[in-house]
């Protein structure tokens, strides 16, 4: 059975559903631990319910982001994991962590990646005036947000809509492709091959499985 290890800063209502997913078996593996930047975050108490490992390591314990990383990536090498899941992780990664763990770790970013990587996301897809946004699952590189997609979900933008609005309906899509993936992982299905997505011995379009 697969290890999963999922990285959080907030609600964790994605590590949720992962947790739901593995408890259920609709997902072979097990969430061995999570790790939060954030003590107060609720994502610790969803884990702890679930009889699930913790650990939080603060920035404000370390001198630089270079030692913070260093002792992250001890910390995650801990859990042994054959997969990291990163749940609202709201930190840059470093090179040589990423590199560490290349191939073994995915990110959900809300957007139609390649659109709007970083930050308010929601916002800027209204203020372009799309007509649609959405969700995307994809490994993590060293390029931020810019790892290459393995799925993708749409939603409707509506006239009048809110950056709340469109948010909600974005994180019902997350609910459902995150543990969709996870799940292609641990059946061992999903690679990624020189710096693209394999899903069933295909290879996948720069859109992941979602292309059409």
């Amino acid at each position: 059975m697969m290890r999963i290890l999922v990285l959080i800063s907030g609600s964790g209502s994605n590590l949720q559903v992962i947790l739901d997913h593995c408890a259920s078996g609709k997902i072979a593996g097990q969430v061995v631990g999570v790790i939060s930047n954030k003590a107060d975050a609720y994502g610790l108490i969803r884990a702890k319910e679930a009889g699930v490992a913790t650990s939080i390591l603060a920035q404000q314990q370390f001198a630089s982001r270079e030692e913070y990383d260093t002792a992250l990536q001890a910390l995650m090498a801990d859990y042994q994991p054959d997969l990291v899941v990163l749940a609202g992780f709201m930190r840059i990664l470093s090179g040589d962590l990423v590199r560490h763990f290349a191939g073994k770790m995915i990110n959900i970013h809300p957007s139609l990646l390649p659109k709007y990587q970083g930050l308010h996301t929601h916002q800027r897809a209204i203020d372009a005036g799309d007509s649609e946004h959405g969700a995307s699952v994809h490994f993590v590189t060293e390029e931020l947000d810019g790892g290459p997609v393995i799925l993708q979900a749409r939603v409707p933008i509506f006239e009048g809509d809110t950056a709340d609005e469109v948010a909600a309906r974005v994180q019902a899509q997350e609910h459902s492709i995150y543990p969709l993936v996870v799940r292609w992982f641990c059946e061992g299905r999903l690679q990624m091959v020189d710096g693209a997505v394999q899903l069933d011995g295909t290879l996948l379009g720069p859109a992941g499985y979602a292309c059409e």
